[in-house]
């Protein structure tokens, strides 16, 4: 016999809410396409058949080709990879970077007032423009564009996290730490990083999703990822001017940008409802999957997700 789990468990909240198990589910479906499809099927996002350009989807080019011949189904998934990569390494990059900054920043007045003028300063630039002009200093490389985008970023989550931080350390339990000899370190590392994760998280997937625009604005304005590597900004820009001959061009990779980027966004939101104890929407009535596991879970487990 399983053990009875509580109602308002971690497992039972998160199966509770649909919104997130339907982003994480398409999240995972174009992670797979993405990085196993390529090597099982050998598809060649660089290869160019002149014979062939702009044919229209068929059963040898399941999306049909772009201006050069190159198939576009290899191109498109291949800059989800792209995009995938991207996102992810500047949102651990701010997001690790950021919460250095806003901890230190509490726990030193002079550190405070310095870093946070700065991020003040880069917040004020509108981020794709920052973003562009950074890329651009440094010159175009996949590279170059993750650390572009992270100084971008890295200002909203240092200030997220410094008054995330500043809440935590006003606490009792920080106090009574601190009167028992809790040195600076130890209570960063033992009551206000635990404390901040929970918002960290949320935020950075929230910047995961941003950064998947901006990547694909930045490459479409020639500041991105540079040529000929797959990019859903590279596919919009050559569809532009072909629009008329092959509309599949910007309308199926539009359709991946913004499937990718709503299912990123439903996860921050059904992590932000996980991590909110009061939200509704994770205490609710079970969601479409709990009640898909109820059917299978057996003894007490049915019992509770049916409850």
């Amino acid at each position: 016999m399983q053990p009875e789990q509580p109602k308002n468990s971690v497992w039972h909240r998160v199966l509770a809410n649909t919104g997130f198990m339907v982003g994480l589910l398409i999240i995972l479906a174009i992670f797979l396409i993405s990085y196993v499809l390529p090597p099982l099927l050998q598809l060649d996002p660089y290869a160019v058949d002149p014979a062939n350009r702009l044919a229209k989807p068929s059963a040898e080019y399941i999306f049909g080709t772009d201006n050069f011949g190159r198939d576009l189904f290899a191109r498109i998934i291949s800059g989800a990879a792209t995009s995938l990569l991207v996102g992810f390494v500047v949102a651990l990059v701010s997001g690790v970077i950021g919460t250095l900054i806003g901890i230190l920043a509490v726990f030193n007045s002079v550190l405070d007032a310095i870093l946070m003028r700065i991020c003040d300063g880069l917040m004020a630039i509108p981020a794709i423009l920052l973003a562009v002009a950074l890329a651009a200093a440094l010159g175009p490389s996949v590279t170059n564009l993750v650390i572009a985008l992270a100084i971008v970023y890295t200002p909203g989550i240092a200030r997220l996290v410094r008054a995330r931080a500043l809440a935590v350390s006003s606490e009792t339990f920080v106090t009574a730490s601190t009167m028992q000899g809790g040195g600076m370190f130890h209570i960063m590392l033992r009551h206000i990083l635990p404390n901040v994760m929970s918002v960290l998280v949320v935020q950075a997937t929230f910047t995961f999703a941003e950064s998947v625009i901006t990547e694909a604005a930045m490459s479409f304005l020639g500041a991105g990822v540079p040529a000929p590597h797959a990019s859903w900004g590279n596919i919009l820009y050559d569809g532009k001017s072909v629009i008329m001959q092959a509309p599949q061009m910007i309308l199926i990779t539009a359709a991946f940008l913004v499937i990718t980027v709503l299912a990123l966004n439903l996860i921050g939101d059904g992590l932000r409802d996980l991590v909110d104890q009061r939200s509704r929407s994770a205490l609710g009535r079970p969601g479409i999957f709990a009640r898909m596991v109820s059917v299978f879970a057996p003894g007490r487990m049915k019992k509770e997700f049916q409850a």
